[in-house]
């Protein structure tokens, strides 16, 4: 069955986030505005989840608030500063709790708290034509369900095997292997595809997210 939520993946990885589902919300805001331009005026709320700049484009939140005053932005707590600094009037930011469910009329919201190296949420998004979960950027879901939802958008970063050959290489070698970090930070294909089968029923759709790539420059793992 084709799924009934329209999302548009509009790119997902370090690189930048940005999600736009059913037209109207977007999450994260991660990418340029040339990006998000075609889609923007169209565009009723944007859910953030961390400060991480791939996630969380300051320039492009402030082109957004300038060009759609009376969008609105949902957080949590740790980024309304920053949303606000962005020029984002204090009224149109709500700052959200996790594992509360917050009515916008065109979807209801909840907060789902996720394991990383910064404070991070990810989403669950029930629409009047079906319900939605978005997580990246976490170590593990453990706790957190959603039974027979209708998209799965989680991150499947690395192939376990995969990546711990290329750390004992790189550790043989005598070279720093930001891999752990990426370990440490990121959920592997395995817990992603674990809970997917957990959860998702007859009809439902899943996408992997946030890919892992090399990396030229290894610096900082996000």
């Amino acid at each position: 069955m084709p799924c009934n939520i329209r999302y548009n993946i509009l790119s997902t990885g370090s690189h930048g986030n940005a999600v736009i589902l059913n037209d109207q919300v977007m999450v994260d805001c991660g990418v340029p505005f040339k990006r998000i331009k075609p889609f923007y005026q169209k565009i009723s709320l944007v859910l953030l989840t961390h400060i991480h700049a791939d996630h969380f484009n300051k320039i492009t939140v402030r082109i957004l608030a300038r060009e759609r005053p009376a969008l609105r932005f949902a957080c949590c707590k740790w980024l309304v500063k920053d949303v606000a600094e962005c020029g984002v009037d204090k009224r149109n930011i709500d700052m959200l709790k996790p594992d509360r469910e917050y009515r916008y009329g065109i979807c209801n919201v909840i907060p789902i708290r996720l394991v990383h190296n910064v404070p991070n949420y990810g989403y669950k998004i029930h629409f009047p034509v079906g319900k939605v979960i978005y997580a990246t950027d976490t170590n593990n879901l453990n706790g957190i369900t959603a039974k027979d939802y209708d998209l799965y958008l989680i991150e499947a970063n690395y192939e376990d095997e995969a990546i711990q050959e290329k750390i004992r290489i790189k550790k043989a070698a005598g070279e720093y292997a930001y891999e752990t970090q990426v370990v440490k930070n990121h959920l592997s294909k395995s817990k992603c595809d674990d809970f997917i089968y957990k959860n998702i029923g007859t009809g439902g759709t899943y996408v992997y997210m946030h890919c892992h790539q090399e990396k030229a420059t290894e610096n900082e793992v996000k």
